[in-house]
């Protein structure tokens, strides 16, 4: 089963992803793709999101081998989230929706994947911007149509998002 937790900055949609696994075949995984650097202030917000997982779960960093880690590794995986992994693409650089839906489809286990919500916000003032706002929204386009099931999470609270037709 593939659920896609979609949502906004501060949403609550990492919680609610986590709170989705509770209920997932064992073993975990929770798949970071967020790579902190030496920034001081995500280093303590990456630090509280590891401190309110199970410490039974296997934390492993995916950068751009996100579509082959997802493949390889064995029961239910949590990905968290697909916004940094477009970013690692850099400007311009194309992302591979297609081979991350194939990952998705040809997992054996579980897999819940969170993702930013950027349609409903500013437009982007920076060409970069904008380049991001529609690979991730291109992806979470394709990402969709081979979840099981869609989630819109808005203040800690999930909608679930019909089909397209």
């Amino acid at each position: 089963m593939i659920t896609l937790v979609l949502g906004g900055a501060r949403s609550g949609k990492s919680i609610y992803a986590e709170r989705l696994m509770a209920h997932r075949p064992t073993p975990i995984t929770y798949v970071a793709t967020l790579h902190v650097g030496d920034d001081g202030d995500l280093a303590a917000r990456v630090a509280r999101h590891r401190h309110r997982r199970p410490p039974e779960w296997r934390t492993v960093e995916a950068g751009r081998d996100l579509p082959e880690l997802l493949v390889a590794t064995p029961g239910s995986v949590l990905v968290d989230s697909l916004g940094p992994w477009v970013a690692a693409h850099g400007s311009g650089e194309p992302v591979d929706a297609a081979a991350l839906c194939r990952a998705l489809t040809a997992r054996a286990g579980d897999t819940v994947v969170v993702s930013e919500e950027v349609g409903m916000g500013v437009h982007p003032s920076s060409e970069a911007g904008r380049l991001f706002r529609d690979a991730l929204g291109s992806l979470n386009q394709a990402a969709a149509v081979v979840a099981d099931e869609v989630l819109f999470v808005v203040a800690g609270r999930a909608l679930r998002l019909d089909q397209a037709p």
